[in-house]
């Protein structure tokens, strides 16, 4: 067996490729990302940072929902992205996350068009009403509880709109056995039955793509 691989997805060569097409300038998110490193807190991978602010320049949503916020530096990208009547909810479940995020998003100068919510999103999801419909939501939180926030989400998704969900073949362990740690059974499985339920769902058309950890980006027909 083999432990944690991260090189399962793309051979490493491929990754150093594309990260040394991806580089960034912004001084702002490399304190993030250092920030990040030091304290072990995980945040999109460099080459999904720039495919998620493609695909926000491209969509030009006017509202999108993040799952998963943490220090906040992926909704810093989006709102980087996207136009000044764009408005972001992010939720996040930790307190001291949602502390640090929401400093980050005042230094980034992002204070108004940025939302922070503590909260738990899979409980969260259903008190957002029928009526306050996203073009985008990025799935960046719990990777086991990815399963339980889909219904929501579509419910939740303007028609032609993006779920963007991150981590789903999660260091390969999702597409192989072999590539399977004991402790991470439970999420592999979840993360497994996301994927069926996302290619399956009749309200929705998946790509996934090996890029990162892995992504889907589904569209809502």
């Amino acid at each position: 067996m083999i432990e944690y691989d991260k090189d399962a997805i793309v051979p490493p060569y491929i990754t150093e490729y594309l990260r040394a097409k991806t580089v960034h300038t912004d001084d702002f998110l490399h304190e993030l990302e250092k920030y990040a490193e030091e304290n072990s807190i995980p945040v999109v991978e460099p080459e999904t940072a720039r495919f998620l602010s493609v695909m926000c320049r491209a969509a030009k949503p006017l509202k999108i929902l993040e799952v998963g916020c943490a220090i906040g530096y992926s909704a810093i990208i989006m709102a980087k992205a996207v136009s000044d009547e764009c408005e972001i909810t992010t939720l996040e479940c930790d307190e001291n996350m949602v502390c640090i995020a929401r400093e980050n998003i005042k230094k980034a100068g992002y204070a108004e068009k940025i939302s922070v919510i503590e909260a738990d999103a899979k409980d969260y999801l259903s008190y957002i009403d029928d009526d306050e419909v996203f073009d985008i939501i990025f799935l960046d939180g719990p990777k086991a509880h990815y399963i339980y926030m889909l219904d929501e989400c579509v419910r939740l998704l303007k028609k032609g709109g993006m779920i963007i969900s991150d981590n789903v073949l999660y260091k390969g362990m999702t597409a192989d056995d072999n590539h399977v740690v004991r402790r991470k059974i439970t999420i592999v499985k979840r993360l497994r039955r996301y994927i069926d339920m996302l290619m399956e769902h009749k309200e929705l058309e998946t790509a996934i793509l090996p890029l990162g950890d892995g992504v889907t980006v589904s569209v809502k027909k």
